[in-house]
């Protein structure tokens, strides 16, 4: 059963390919209904509460402080990233029992005719298949593993931790999905900054992930925490960013009997490369950007 508790606290766009079987170039500026700006004179006299109104949202998406230190940033290889992927690899990162729960997730909190952002993913995005969504745009690092992925509708490749900004226009979409990848990010704050920017008012982002890693590709502060400062991790991730809601995290643990203590030097050898099968404890950390709607 998933409980739910409170807790305080994408051009440098390479390798553009679209899935479609009738190819659609992804393009921001001409995506689907983009945002339209009409220029507003300012008024001559303004009131209290227009000041205070504009200085709020001024402040909204900025960085409020960093969590990590240069050194908690760290990675054992210090190789590009997409070196690193250069290869398909096409194989589950966690467990079945995971990802039903991450997908009764998605299930219960993305609507259908939502527009999503997968970020950081690969050959499938764990959505529900009988949801329609109206535009689904992934995001990762290996063009083959996305160009498989049935449920994208376009899909771009690019690094992360080399550079941040999204070539997408502000409020582009209703949802931001991150699964199992939190902990390769060496600039979390500045790519949270931009998920925010990219949502809708009222658009959620889900950051889901396990205890699985490619080791050498985790950074230290990731790589050396417990399960319980990993959550406190991406917390403080959103709550350093101005206008996300109160993150709230939803937890799943494999109960006593599921757990596994093989410490043998194969076991800790898979779990190096990020291979290790087992039965896998589920995390999510969820927020909204200025609020959480409320629907019927």
């Amino acid at each position: 059963m998933i409980s739910l508790e409170g807790v305080s606290s994408i051009r440098k766009t390479h390798d553009m390919l679209p899935i479609h079987s009738k190819p659609k170039l992804w393009n921001p500026s001409i995506a689907p209904n983009p945002p339209t700006f009409k220029k507003i004179l300012p008024l001559k006299i303004s009131n209290t509460w227009n000041e205070n109104k504009e200085a709020n949202e001024s402040k909204a998406g900025r960085i409020k402080r960093l969590v990590l230190s240069n050194e908690g940033r760290t990675k054992l290889n210090t190789f590009p990233d997409r070196e690193f992927y250069a290869y398909p690899r096409f194989v589950t990162h966690v467990d079945d029992r995971f990802i039903a729960t991450l997908t009764d997730l998605y299930r219960e909190r993305l609507k259908p005719g939502s527009e999503i952002l997968d970020l950081m993913s690969s050959w499938i995005s764990h959505l529900p298949n009988e949801v329609v969504y109206k535009r689904v745009v992934g995001h990762g690092l290996n063009a083959q593993e996305l160009a498989r992925n049935s449920r994208m509708d376009y899909f771009f490749v690019k690094d992360l931790n080399q550079d941040q900004k999204l070539e997408i226009e502000d409020s582009s979409f209703d949802a931001v999905l991150c699964t199992v990848s939190v902990q390769y990010l060496q600039q979390p704050e500045k790519a949270f900054a931009e998920v925010f920017r990219v949502l809708r008012p009222g658009g959620v982002f889900i950051v889901s992930f396990s205890n699985r890693l490619f080791y050498e590709k985790a950074i230290n502060a990731w790589r050396d925490g417990t399960a319980y400062s990993r959550v406190q991790l991406v917390l403080q991730y959103f709550q350093c960013i101005e206008g996300f809601t109160q993150p709230e995290v939803i937890r799943e643990l494999p109960s006593a009997g599921n757990s596994q203590d093989d410490k043998s030097p194969f076991s800790w050898f898979m779990k190096w490369l990020g291979l290790f099968s087992g039965s896998d404890p589920f995390y999510a950390v969820i927020a909204y950007k200025n609020f959480k709607p409320v629907y019927d």
